[in-house]
């Protein structure tokens, strides 16, 4: 699908050609972008944000009309910006799909209280309907109390796989079989590297899957932000003027994810388009089969 900005002749002269965006060439451009570098403006930047993620839901094929969609919502940056595009989205290329918010209460106080206030903000916003499932409800523990009896050096390993059984449940709960969530390249990357890290040889093949499913359940999920960067999520979220919430967890520090981040970070500063390469690396990683051993 091409696109051709409005040509402002009198802007363009106005302006040298160094400032112009390097899309329309008439704007002035004011983002540069973290993906390619490219300098932009901003009506460009929206837009090429957009039908990025367009072309990632439509080459993958992640909906047919019909079908109900569940978008996890946690009230962050990139589930806000989730819950907007795929709305705006829906609308403008009429997928024809039926969106619901889903949201988990870990039961983390001064985060998730408050990060909650933030996803009843965009239900109104965007009016969207809500379902909230809580660990209490689920699993008589609030993460808080996890903590307190496991420790905080394995909690984001225990709230990961309860965070994840809740989605599924409230997915079910709702008549719903699929999941999207705001998983971005930088989480994708950051997996490929962690399973590096770890030596865990099984997960990498299957680390940039944009479609995922856990095991013996019904609940399909998918990624459409597998390509897009955070700090591109972010500029949106800012330009668009969105509401979200940007406190972290009071338990992330501790994650082991942490160290992959880093790392990203030091890569994207020399290399910029590292975030992708590594998720295109994951993809055509193919393993070899283990010889049977003869007994």
């Amino acid at each position: 699908m091409s696109w051709t900005a409005p040509i402002d002749p009198t802007n363009k002269k106005s302006l040298k050609v160094s400032q112009l965006c390097e899309i329309c060439h008439c704007r002035k451009a004011i983002i540069k972008r973290p993906k390619n570098l490219e300098k932009i403006c901003k009506e460009c930047f929206f837009y090429v944000f957009e039908t990025e993620i367009h072309n990632t839901i439509v080459n993958n094929k992640l909906f047919h009309k019909g079908e109900r969609v569940a978008v996890g919502a946690s009230g962050g940056k990139d589930s806000t910006v989730l819950c907007y595009i795929m709305k705006l989205l829906n609308e403008r290329y009429n997928y024809g799909i039926d969106i619901q918010l889903l949201s988990i209460d870990e039961g983390i106080v001064g985060y998730r209280d408050d990060s909650l206030a933030t996803v009843k903000r965009n239900q109104k916003q965007y009016g969207l309907p809500l379902e909230i499932v809580s660990y209490k409800e689920l699993y008589n523990w609030t993460m808080d109390e996890i903590v307190a009896v496991a420790g905080i050096r394995n909690s984001c390993t225990y709230c990961g796989v309860f965070r994840r059984q809740a989605l599924d449940r409230g997915a079910q709960r709702l008549g719903i079989n699929h999941i999207v969530t705001g998983h971005n390249a930088d989480d994708m990357a950051e997996t490929v590297l962690m399973n590096i890290l770890r030596g865990d040889v099984a997960r990498l093949e299957k680390s940039t899957s944009i479609i995922t499913s856990s095991s013996g359940s019904p609940i399909k999920r998918s990624k459409p932000f597998k390509y897009t960067y955070q700090k591109e999520i972010v500029l949106y979220a800012h330009y668009k003027k969105l509401d979200y919430f940007s406190t972290e967890c009071t338990y992330a520090p501790e994650a082991f994810r942490g160290t992959a981040r880093e790392l990203m970070k030091n890569l994207e500063a020399i290399r910029p388009s590292c975030i992708i390469d590594i998720i295109h690396s994951g993809e055509n990683l193919v393993l070899k089969e283990k010889k049977k051993r003869i007994v």
